[in-house]
Formats: structure tokens, C-alpha cells, sequence
């Protein structure tokens, strides 16, 4: 099998960026996880990195008709290039309603051919040696997209057109053999079908199935779908059972599927359909994989052709897990190691009979996959708690604990998956945590704290007290203020959270408290901090910033909150809510909750000393700053707002400062004057400025 090979020191990376390709948007502003953001996300973070500063950095460019046509029928080329022209301007929006998961607007054109044109830069100089390996940061992805038919997120198919051009445009390059890897969580069924009987190509592409039911849901994703005539056993599909699939699925499929038959195809050149969809933390896919997985898949395609190896952006919506999956694998291509811990995690059940089921499929056209697959693994049944709690597909939440989000840039030990999940540091930075595996509170000693640049502090492993089964019924009759700064300041929206249900404007319902008992009261009061409005959309609220508060204290600047009387119970269950981590049980269709409190009796004292507790297992959610703000009546005022942390990737542009969307401004304005302080003109004067003041 072929072993990774070391890139040159002086590797010459091509990155491949282009505003353009953003000005493809909805075309009434609407949220979509298909967004312009995500390229943004992914240059901020190469950027931060020092990745781009190392890489030859390279402008799109529009591919001909002539090469798009290889792959694509004149008619729908035609389309594609007028559909954003001023004669579609009253119809564009049907015309986007015939297709499967596909919008319009009048930037859609310009980026489609932007789109295709760069893969093809990018992987014509690589085959011809200007290169060693190259990204190309592209949108709208490609490989769903048919031979007349644009369908989920995609117009042109980017990379097959490009694999086409290599093949028949530019045959003196000498690539006579292309190695297609997609592992885009979605079955990559454009490409398949454009090369189902051509033996140049091997086309492999793991993915999310489910029986038929995953997104394209269509039946040739299944392994039984090889190829046809002379491509017969070239196309080769991993068609995972369920989500949660991690980094021990993917590199068993790499090690035991994948890497055998490329080592005896020897292909001239590889080009990834890098879809990060299958992200751990990814609101589409439900997969988890970490950045350092996707490293070490991208490493074991190093031992191929040379190391020319071309990277196409296809799915992946997670803005911070994207940023983060791409940084790992530019860092790769630049020669950089990574170090791999020995796993605790092993691949399913599930995964194992899939790889087995695809090898036998598929081993009277390779021979070498009639080997007996290893006996001694060890396999498990049922995913982590870490993967059940970051990877529903409905989650809302960009943000990764660091360890998992953060890739070390040391020796690589070839064979080894990445870093354990069940063995994740969540304290790295001494930030104390109660374990994520059943949020079971830790016994011990009260009087450990670290402060935080915020003037909270965070508990440690010590000062976390111990809870027993029964914290409901105790919480239940503990009463605090919690106060809202945001949407929950409008009382049907704040009730959402206790009775469930949604209220006027929401997209989402909520699942609401174990105790539907409404508020015991509610009062107003101002607190010296800045209001401001961060990130770039929501699923309740659709394109456009939330409110956050300021962690840090400025007696120079108030904002209004609404506070209610509720139990600590209801607070757990609020604060459960706002962070994502109630699920929905897919199988039983009851509603799943954390099994203990993020806030005991115990961390109410603490966080009245200390004005505040940043929650460890939960540290880079985005409300996972508890905040003190005094007392009333005897009881504690809380506030959960988002750490110091975001408030400085929101100073350094790494996270976007947005206005709220209109509906969402509109909730807020209702709540303000529902608290009769101030008028509608007064109200709104109040949100504009917080959403326009930099911070």
C-alpha cells in the first residue's frame, strides 16, 4: 500500500480565491446553508493561519463553452450563462423551483463559469508541473450537478469538467489517469454518471445513505453501482448506513477500500471533491469528522502521482469547521505534519459490513481486495456522547470545542486515526468542565477558579459539586431572574422556551422546559453592558445577526433587559435550548435532553463571587458564558451570553458583526415595547445603533 509521502519543503501550492464567486446568493437576501459567507470563513481563516501568505495565490477565471460542453448539454450551458441576465429577472424564480435544491439571483451566472473555469486553472497547472498540489476555494459546488440538470447547491459540475480536460483537451500533459475522491457527505452522483463508463477515470466517493433515504436519496450511491462496460469496477461508492460516521469510518474505507485500488490504478493525478459537509458540528451532514481526519486522509493520497493533487470546495456549512478542515489540509499540501493519538474510537459496526460488502462487490476487478479483512477489531455499536452532542443535523451551532476544531502541526505516525474524541482535552486551557459524555457533575472541593479576561472565571475540575439523579425535582424549586437582552425580551417568544412551540417570525420551534409553568414574574432593568449583534444567520431567524452581550462590564454604556422569575430547572432547559443541545430522537420521536444541570446549586454560588462562569463542555457554544448580574428580591439575576472569546474573532473580523434580519428586529422592537420604556421610533433608534457601533 502506498505510503504518504513527504511534500517538499519549497511545495508550490496554488490557492485559489475570487470575490466574485460571492455575489451567488439567494435572491431576496433569505438564509441558505449554500451562502457567500463560506468562502469568507474559509479566506479569514487561511489567512489568519499564515496559510495563504504561503501559498501562489491565484484569480478565477470563466471557463469556455467548449470545455463546459464535454460534460454538459448546450441547453442547459444556455441557461446557465443568461439566468442571471435582466430577461429572467421575472421568471428566474420559477425556473429555480423546477430544479432539486437550486436558487438563482443575477451574481448566479458569473459564478458558475468562475466556478468551473477554476478548477480547471487550477488542476491544468498542476498536471503540468507549475504546481505540486493547488485548492481551489470554489461556489456553487459542482458534483451533483448532471449532464442538463442543475440540482443541490450545484450548476456546473467543477471537477468533472475539469477531469475532462486533462483527459481530451490536453492530452501533452501526459494525464491518462485521474483518481476522483469525493468525500462530500453526499453521494457525488453527477460525477459518477458523467464517467460511469470510462476506465480513465476511478471515481470513489464515501458518503451518507441511509438506505436510499440520504440526500440525493437516489439508488446508484449504493456500492452495488461499479460502472458499466469498459468502466465496469472504476466506480466505486462507501455507502454509510446512518450518520455519526467519524474518522475511524472514513480511514477504515481509506485503508481497506480506497488505498489498495489506487495503489494498483496509479493514477497520474488526484483531484478531491472536497466536500467538509461530513464535519463534525455540520448542520447538513451529521457526520464527524475533525479536522485532523481530514489531514490524515488527505496525507494518505500523498503517496499518489506524485503528490499533484488538486482540491475542489464542494459541501460543508459549518462556517468554523469548514475554516478550520480546509486550514488542516492546505497545511498538509504545504509539507506541514500532523501527529495522530493512538484511538480510543474504532469504526462501526455498520462501516465495517459496508467496506466488507464494497470489497466483495468489487474484488473480481481488483484482486487485491480478495484479502481477508483484519479480525481483531475492535468495533463499536453506538456513536460517542461527544458525537451525539455536536453533530444532529439540525444544529445550529458554527462553533467546535478547540480540541477538536485545532490541529497541531507535528509528526505524523501514518496508520494512526486522529485524535481520540473520547479523550478530548475540554479543559486545554484550564477551563473547568463537567464530562460531556453524560454532563455527570465532578465530586471534589469548591475553592479552585481560574479567572477569565472577562472578570468571570471558569470552574475547574475541583469546584464542581455532585448532583444526583434527582436534579429536577431540587432545581425545580430554586427560583432565579433570568434576563433576556434578545428576542426573549417579546414574552410569547421567551414562553417558546417553556411551553414549546414558535411564536410569529420563527422559523424553528422550540422543544421547551420539562416545567411548562409560566413565569412567576417579569420586571425590566438596564445593565452595563454593549448590546451588539453578531454572526451571519440562524435557522429561527434566517439571514442576518443575533444579540449577544458584551461579557465585559462598560459603566458607560446600558442595555435593557426583561427579566423572569423562573426556576433553575427552567433555566438548565433555556439554556439547554439556546445552545442546541436538546435533540429529537429520530427513532422514538421523544425529545432528549442532558442528563444533568449546566448550572447546580453550587455554581450559582460560585458565579455570584466571580460575576460569572464560562461552561467548559459547552465553551464554544455560542451562548456558553453564564453572566452575574446582581440580585433582586434575594434571588440571582443570570444572563447567558457568548465568551470573551467571540468577542474578540468578532473585533478581528474572524467572526462577521451582521445587523438582525427584519423579522428578528421587529421581535425585538415588540419586546422593548412590551416593557413600556420606550416607543417604537425609540426602540428601533435602539437596535440600529447597537447593530451599526463597531466594537
Amino acid at each position: 500500500m502506498a505510503a504518504a509521502t513527504t511534500a517538499a519543503a519549497a511545495a508550490r501550492v496554488g490557492l485559489l480565491y475570487d470575490e466574485r464567486m460571492c455575489a451567488h446568493a439567494t435572491p431576496d437576501g433569505e438564509e441558505h446553508p449554500e451562502n457567500p459567507e463560506r468562502l469568507r470563513a474559509i479566506w479569514r481563516k487561511l489567512s489568519a493561519d499564515g496559510v495563504a501568505s504561503r501559498c501562489m495565490i491565484m484569480k478565477a477565471k470563466e471557463a469556455e463553452d467548449k470545455y463546459i460542453a464535454s460534460v454538459h448539454s448546450q441547453n442547459h450551458i444556455k441557461l446557465m450563462r443568461s439566468i442571471s441576465s435582466k430577461e429572467y429577472d421575472s421568471r428566474r424564480n420559477k425556473i429555480a423551483r423546477k430544479f432539486n435544491s437550486i436558487y438563482f439571483n443575477k451574481g448566479s451566472s458569473e459564478s458558475a463559469f468562475l466556478a468551473a473555469g477554476s478548477v480547471i486553472e487550477v488542476a491544468e497547472k498542476v498536471a503540468a508541473g507549475e504546481l505540486s498540489s493547488a485548492i481551489a476555494l470554489v461556489r456553487p459546488p459542482g458534483h451533483h450537478a448532471e449532464h442538463n440538470e442543475a440540482m443541490g447547491f450545484c450548476l456546473f459540475n467543477n471537477v468533472a469538467i475539469a477531469a475532462d480536460y486533462l483527459l481530451n483537451e490536453r492530452t501533452d500533459l501526459g494525464i491518462k489517469k485521474i483518481l476522483i475522491v469525493d468525500w462530500d457527505v453526499h453521494h457525488g452522483n453527477g460525477t459518477q454518471k458523467m464517467f460511469y463508463s470510462d476506465p480513465r477515470v476511478l471515481f470513489f466517493s464515501v458518503h451518507r445513505f441511509d438506505y436510499g433515504s440520504f440526500y440525493p436519496a437516489e439508488g446508484d450511491a449504493s456500492y452495488c453501482f461499479i460502472g458499466e462496460g469498459d468502466g465496469k469496477g472504476y466506480n466505486i461508492n462507501v455507502p454509510w448506513e446512518h450518520g455519526k460516521c467519524g474518522d475511524a469510518d472514513y480511514i477504515a474505507a481509506w485503508d481497506h477500500v480506497l488505498l489498495p485500488v489506487a495503489e494498483t490504478f496509479n493514477p497520474d493525478i488526484v483531484l478531491v471533491s472536497a466536500g467538509f459537509d461530513a464535519a463534525l458540528g455540520d448542520p447538513l451532514g451529521g457526520c464527524c469528522i475533525t479536522p485532523n481526519g481530514y489531514a490524515l486522509l488527505l496525507t494518505k493520497l500523498l503517496g499518489f502521482a506524485q503528490g499533484r493533487i488538486v482540491m475542489a470546495l464542494e459541501g460543508g456549512y459549518n462556517l468554523r469547521s469548514i475554516a478550520n478542515s480546509v486550514s488542516a489540509c492546505a497545511k498538509v499540501l504545504l509539507g506541514d505534519k500532523f501527529r495522530f493519538d493512538t484511538p480510543d474510537m474504532q469504526p462501526f459496526e455498520s462501516s465495517w459490513r459496508v467496506i466488507q460488502a464494497v470489497r466483495d462487490e468489487l474484488k473480481t476487478f481488483w484482486p487485491i481486495l480478495s484479502n481477508r479483512l483484519p479480525e481483531n477489531i475492535s468495533l463499536r455499536s453506538r456513536p460517542s456522547q461527544i458525537e451525539l452532542y455536536s453533530s444532529g443535523s439540525d444544529s445550529e451551532v458554527e462553533d467546535l470545542p478547540d480540541a477538536i476544531a485545532s490541529v497541531n502541526i507535528i509528526q505524523i505516525t501514518d496508520g494512526i486515526i486522529s485524535e481520540s474524541l473520547s479523550k478530548l482535552n475540554l479543559d486545554e486551557d484550564k477551563i473547568a468542565t463537567k464530562t460531556t459524555s453524560s454532563n455527570v457533575m465532578v465530586e471534589g472541593p469548591t475553592d479552585s477558579v481560574e479567572p477569565q479576561n472577562d472578570g468571570s472565571a471558569a470552574v475547574s475540575t475541583e469546584g464542581i459539586s455532585s448532583l444526583s439523579s434527582t436534579w429536577r425535582s431540587e432545581l425545580s424549586k430554586v427560583y432565579v431572574w433570568y434576563a433576556s437582552f434578545g428576542s426573549n425580551m417579546w414574552t410569547p417568544r421567551f414562553l417558546c422556551y417553556i411551553q414549546g412551540g414558535k411564536a410569529e417570525g420563527m422559523n424553528i420551534p422550540c422543544f421547551g422546559s420539562h416545567d411548562t409553568s409560566p413565569p412567576r414574574g417579569s420586571m425590566w432593568k438596564t445593565v452595563p453592558h454593549r448590546l451588539f449583534f453578531g454572526r451571519s444567520s440562524t435557522p429561527c431567524w434566517g439571514t442576518g445577526g443575533v444579540a449577544f452581550l458584551n461579557p465585559e462590564i462598560n459603566h458607560t454604556e446600558n442595555s435593557y433587559v426583561c427579566m423572569y422569575k423562573i426556576t433553575l430547572e427552567q433555566f438548565n432547559d433555556v439554556l439547554f435550548q439556546e445552545n442546541r443541545l436538546v435533540k429529537e430522537n429520530g427513532e422514538s420521536g421523544k425529545t432528549e435532553s442532558p442528563d444533568s444541570p449546566l448550572i447546580g446549586l453550587s455554581e450559582i454560588e460560585f458565579v455570584s463571587r466571580n460575576k460569572g462562569v464560562h461552561l467548559a463542555p459547552i465553551k464554544d457554544s455560542w451562548y456558553s458564558n453564564v453572566l452575574y448580574l446582581g440580585e433582586e428580591d434575594n434571588l440571582p439575576i443570570l444572563t447567558m451570553t457568548c465568551p470573551s472569546s467571540d468577542v474578540e474573532r468578532c473585533r478581528s473580523g474572524e467572526l462577521p458583526l451582521c445587523p438582525p434580519s427584519k423579522t428578528y428586529s421587529a421581535t425585538l422592537i415588540r419586546g422593548l415595547m412590551e416593557g413600556k420604556h420606550l416607543d417604537a421610533d425609540a426602540a428601533a433608534s435602539y437596535i440600529n445603533t447597537a447593530a451599526t457601533r463597531g466594537l
